[in-house]
């Protein structure tokens, strides 16, 4: 475990670390956040994560007291006082103390390290999707608001599925803390152009198109699953997880496909040469 955590420009003993109820992340759950990993003590894409971590500050109307070579000074302190290598630290932003629970005042800044199991091998089984009927709040923003997503639970588990992907008028979005890709018989992998949080992972995935791939943003629909020959979900944590049912439904051939597991790899290479 952590021994430190930042709250505002202080270090606290973890167990010590708190904010008041009068925040509005806890009277309203209004908040932002993002998380990155470190590997052998590295930061991972961390200028990725600060691109979004203050632009979603900017687009739900947070200030970030602290600038960028501030909060990098802050989080290269925070790695080196707790000495977790491997790790997943989350920097949250939070409404503030508001007078009446509804008015925006000067946010309250959270960061938190906890240890993380650094997975380099494909899960070559995959893991299994049902399909929901949702569109999330200011999707390109990365808040703390994972109502649907937490409420979806007992369905998940009683459909036997690991996740939920959303799609909203019959055009898929992602999943509640990833994004989602297909890959067609053309070898075209494809994933939604719109109303999605724009993860970082997703970012080097598109930034691979034109290298022996062709990545696309489109629209994809529910229509596109039963035709797809692969698919795949994208997060920080993640990395590449494959999908290899779908609402009960087998894609592929039941386990990794071969794009996605070039990709995979692909991806440990640009990781490692970032860490």
């Amino acid at each position: 475990m952590s021994a430190y955590t930042i709250v505002n420009n202080d270090f606290i003993p973890a167990d010590k670390a708190s904010v008041l109820i009068t925040d509005l992340a806890v009277q309203r759950g209004y908040g932002i956040f993002d998380f990155f990993k470190t590997i052998n003590g590295r930061p991972i894409f961390l200028d990725d994560h600060l691109d979004r971590f203050y632009h979603s500050a900017n687009q739900m109307r947070l200030t970030v007291k602290q600038n960028r070579e501030e909060l990098k000074t802050l989080l290269f302190e925070l790695m080196n006082r707790n000495k977790l290598p491997d790790s997943g630290v989350r920097i949250t932003l939070t409404g503030g103390y508001s007078p009446d629970g509804y008015e925006l005042v000067s946010p309250n800044m959270i960061i938190t390290q906890q240890p993380l199991k650094i997975n380099t091998e494909i899960n070559r089984q995959g893991i299994k999707l049902i399909t929901y009927p949702h569109q999330r709040q200011m999707p390109q923003v990365k808040t703390i608001d994972y109502l649907m997503a937490i409420w979806l639970q007992p369905l998940i588990k009683e459909r036997g599925a690991d996740d939920m992907l959303y799609h909203d008028t019959g055009l898929l979005r992602e999943c509640p803390r990833s994004n989602f890709f297909l890959v067609t018989h053309g070898n075209e992998i494809l994933t939604s152009n719109t109303q999605v949080l724009p993860g970082v992972i997703r970012k080097k995935l598109l930034s691979l198109n034109g290298q022996n791939f062709t990545v696309q943003e489109t629209p994809i629909t529910l229509d596109d699953l039963k035709n797809c020959k692969e698919a795949f979900i994208t997060s920080s944590t993640k990395n590449i997880l494959p999908v290899t049912e779908i609402d009960g439904q087998v894609v592929g051939d039941g386990q990794a496909g071969e794009i996605t597991v070039q990709l995979y790899y692909m991806l440990q290479e640009l990781i490692a040469a970032d860490s």
